[in-house]
């Protein structure tokens, strides 16, 4: 049975009131493929990808904040999460190199750490994702051929058990 739903099959949020409050962690990527006119004007300039310029303002720095926005308000933007307090949460990007068509591949990823009576992995997924969604608003006015994917979990830490993705 899934863990969302009663015994009715309607929705309902986890009861964790009988959960040990433990050190929580989770890593999460997500992957976006830019074009090569928008590859070449992020990536390839002269100035670090991070300080690139858009109409909306530095690509990579105001996707990592977004990032660290989604990660805060996952409980209002998924139905059934907990509100968590996060004690960190870190976003890095980095830059695969060009494949033969001068696309390029950025992979974001996120790491949230938290102490609480649930996991975090909606939050570095959230993260990652509003982070991925930012770059392609950010990117759109040079290409609409953005591709965003996949997002995923790597690792979790904390809770019942662990897990690590096969990746």
């Amino acid at each position: 049975m899934l863990s969302h739903l009663d015994n009715q099959n309607r929705p309902q949020m986890v009861d964790v009131g009988g959960k040990a409050v433990t050190r929580r962690t989770a890593h999460a990527r997500a992957e976006i493929l830019l074009p090569p006119a928008l590859a070449a004007l992020v990536v390839e300039n002269p100035r670090q990808p991070a300080e690139v310029p858009t109409a909306k303002g530095p690509i990579f720095q105001t996707a990592m904040l977004a990032g660290i926005g989604g990660a805060k308000r996952t409980s209002d933007l998924i139905p059934l999460c907990h509100p968590l307090p996060l004690e960190d949460c870190k976003l890095d990007f980095s830059v695969l190199p060009a494949r033969p068509d001068g696309a390029r591949v950025v992979r974001i990823d996120c790491r949230v750490r938290t102490e609480a009576k649930t996991g975090v992995e909606m939050e570095a997924l959230t993260a990652a994702s509003v982070a991925a969604l930012t770059v392609y608003d950010m990117g759109k006015a040079v290409s609409h051929d953005i591709v965003i994917g996949p997002i995923r979990l790597l690792e979790k830490t904390g809770g019942k058990k662990d897990y690590r993705s096969a990746e």
